[in-house]
């Protein structure tokens, strides 16, 4: 069989990319000729280059897949391009479905996430939760929902796709987590904040696992979160300083964060650059928990992912 993989040179992408080809599939990978190549360096891949919002591109990588999985995405809290957001994450989407139902593939599967059900208010909610949250938490918040819809409509009108929403993606070369851990580990993390933040957490390999199985299982339209379980900062940071014998960085006080992010939100809107803290990170520290329950896709899929314990000692061999 052949799948075509969009995002495929990013951390998800990647791992995926690797786990068809164990499998016995042709992949094509969908990049920019601009993109970093690395993660896909010794893969027996084939390259299709192409934009996420160039249909003819897109309808040509997809000549002869029977399968497509839609990971790319625009993924970043704070200082942000929002228009570019929404053209990569809303119209890349539509460009994707539309090439792919030209093409007759035979099943998509989105890579969506769990912040499609908005602020749950600490609530742990499954797949019938609809979302109850006034206006949007960020742009990539505001541009997953509506990239949601598009699928959810393609899916209504007899398109063949399926969504799966992840929360937190771990791994060992987890761009996002893995360098904190990496500091960490040095010693050189002496403080953290929001130790009462709840974080979902599944291993990108089980998030992979999640994926193949709905392409292969999963009904059009079916909607499946993918989350190991969760912890907390603290606890995150406590269990691996057991692993490691680092001592857990200190909790800066909250009023702290929430002024540091008041006063480096605009110099970063100003001068283009990420602060390490900003009004939108806030927000997501302090007021916004989103909590799921997993068990539909350890249910219906037969799904069954490595604990949050096991996903942790994976990063740290990174």
């Amino acid at each position: 069989m052949k799948a075509l993989v969009t995002g495929a040179n990013g951390f998800t992408g990647s791992h995926l990319v690797q786990a068809l080809i164990d499998r016995g599939f042709e992949v094509v990978a969908l990049v920019r000729k601009t993109s970093n190549l690395w993660r896909l360096a010794k893969l027996p891949v084939q390259y299709a280059y192409g934009d996420i919002t160039d249909r003819p591109a897109l309808e040509a990588a997809m000549q002869g897949v029977q399968w497509v999985f839609h990971t790319a995405a625009y993924v970043e809290l704070g200082v942000v391009d929002a228009e570019a957001m929404e053209r990569i994450n809303v119209e890349g989407t539509r460009a994707v479905l539309e090439a792919a139902q030209a093409a007759n593939v035979e099943k998509m599967v989105y890579c969506s996430t769990i912040g499609v059900y908005g602020d749950t208010q600490g609530r742990s909610i499954d797949e019938t939760f609809q979302r109850q949250q006034q206006g949007f938490s960020s742009a990539y918040d505001r541009t997953k929902y509506l990239a949601q819809q598009l699928v959810d409509q393609a899916a209504a009108n007899g398109f063949p796709v399926v969504s799966v929403m992840p929360s937190g993606i771990f791994g060992a070369d987890d761009p996002h987590f893995g360098p904190v851990l990496k500091t960490f580990r040095q010693g050189k993390l002496k403080v953290w904040a929001g130790g009462d933040r709840i974080t979902g957490i599944v291993h990108v390999d089980d998030l992979v696992s999640a994926m193949l199985l709905a392409a292969e299982k999963a009904p059009s339209g079916s909607h499946y979160i993918i989350s190991a379980g969760e912890l907390s900062t603290r606890e995150m940071f406590d269990f691996v300083s057991q692993e490691t014998g680092v001592p857990a960085p200190r909790e800066v006080p909250q009023p702290i964060v929430r002024l540091a992010g008041t006063l480096l939100d605009p110099i970063g809107q100003l001068f283009s650059w990420q602060p390490p803290i900003s009004r939108e990170r806030v927000h997501y520290i302090y007021d916004r928990c989103v909590r799921v329950d997993a068990s539909k896709a350890q249910r219906e899929l037969g799904w069954q992912p490595r604990s949050v314990e096991e996903t942790l000692r994976d990063c740290l061999k990174g």
